[in-house]
């Protein structure tokens, strides 16, 4: 029997760890993925003002699991039916898939917004967005720095660009931009409320209830007509599906089943829980989803054993109870604790908390302690 994991983000990193202790021993695993090493991308934009961060927060895929077939190729569709995944280099056949593909970035048809905005999903953009700024930050008229999308990957990139400009030259001129509402508009509204403030602490200009309509070389187009120039322009305005899933989300239900012999989670997925609320798209959902996945696949191998279909086997259903919310904004953070927001030290010590249990939990000690230190120990103090 054959167990195939279609993504090593979050949600499949963190399934195959998980199958790869529960799984029977002849049960073949494999774990596909274009890269080589899985990215921790809640803290990919630490690398538009420390790119030393990008090696403590990539780790290579055939050190961090153990029993499972790492495959580097980029899947290119999925044949349910046939139960064939297709390959960039070839197929896999598979008894059982998971879809932990991700998501990429939402242009929404915007004319310009995808030539002229940057996205913030992989290594080489958060260099770019760095050479950038850095650029801009050194012209002598000074820097305008436009943000589009002001959901948690937004927030972040606005508030390590501001503290870039802080550092290195003075200030700078940035704008984030949100179509709902408010800030962080998916999240409770009282940690939205205290992002705000933080983003404001830094000087940060914010502007709800403004669509984006489009872009060119330099300037932004906003649906009341309006015309907003930049230097530099960063879009984390949404997010689709993988291009295997012809950008589709597919949606499923607590199970998490996606057809017989296949389940979907993470950002891959739009994931409705037991109590039939909407999962929102986080790390945090990600990881959490992967535990029930690994309990329902591991029921699924034990009813379909030497191909034969014993039983349809009763699957845990997921519920989504988060404990909290915790985002950064530059060297602050702002965090959410049942009722209770923080902000300071104690968010901080909240937010390095998670990067180095999730860390410790895919296997690497040595970043986890990294992480740490980084994000305790002024860079002033540190060992040169």
């Amino acid at each position: 029997m054959h167990v195939v994991v279609c993504g090593a983000g979050y949600a499949g990193l963190t399934l195959t760890k998980r199958l790869e202790s529960s799984l029977p021993s002849d049960v073949d695993l494999t774990l596909v993925d274009e890269s080589p090493d899985h990215l921790v991308q809640h803290e990919l934009h630490r690398v538009i003002r420390r790119p030393g961060v990008a090696n403590e927060i990539r780790l290579s895929l055939p050190g961090a699991v153990e029993r499972a077939t790492v495959r580097v190729a980029r899947v290119e569709a999925i044949d349910r039916d046939e139960r064939i995944v297709s390959l960039s280099d070839g197929r896999l056949e598979y008894d059982i898939a998971a879809i932990c593909l991700g998501a990429r970035t939402a242009y929404y048809g915007l004319e310009g917004v995808s030539e002229h905005g940057i996205p913030l999903k992989r290594l080489p953009h958060a260099r770019r967005i760095r050479k950038r700024a850095r650029e801009a930050l050194r012209a002598d008229d000074g820097s305008r720095i436009v943000v589009g999308g002001a959901g948690l990957s937004g927030v972040q990139v606005a508030g390590e660009l501001a503290a870039l400009a802080r550092e290195e030259y003075g200030s700078a001129s940035i704008t984030l931009l949100e179509q709902r509402a408010r800030v962080a508009p998916d999240f409770p509204e009282q940690f939205g409320r205290a992002v705000e403030r933080a983003l404001e602490d830094y000087g940060i200009e914010i502007r709800t209830g403004t669509a984006v309509t489009g872009a060119d070389a330099d300037g932004v187009r906003l649906e009341s007509g309006e015309r907003v120039p930049f230097d530099l322009f960063v879009w984390t305005g949404g997010i689709r599906g993988a291009d295997a899933l012809e950008g589709e989300r597919p949606t499923v239900e607590a199970d998490l089943r996606l057809g017989d012999r296949t389940v979907a989670l993470g950002d891959a997925a739009r994931v409705v829980d037991a109590d039939g609320e909407a999962v929102p798209a986080s790390a945090q959902a990600a990881v959490r989803e992967a535990r029930t996945a690994a309990e329902n696949i591991e029921r699924l191998v034990e009813a379909r054993r030497d191909g034969v279909e014993t039983f349809d086997p009763d699957l845990e259903s997921f519920r989504f109870e988060s404990p909290g919310w915790v985002v950064s904004v530059g060297d602050d953070a702002v965090a959410t604790v049942g009722s209770r927001v923080l902000t300071g030290r104690a968010a901080k010590a909240l937010k390095a908390s998670v990067g180095v249990g999730y860390l410790s939990d895919v296997g690497d000690a040595g970043s986890a302690g990294r992480f740490a230190y980084r994000e305790f120990v002024p860079e002033r103090f540190r060992r040169r």
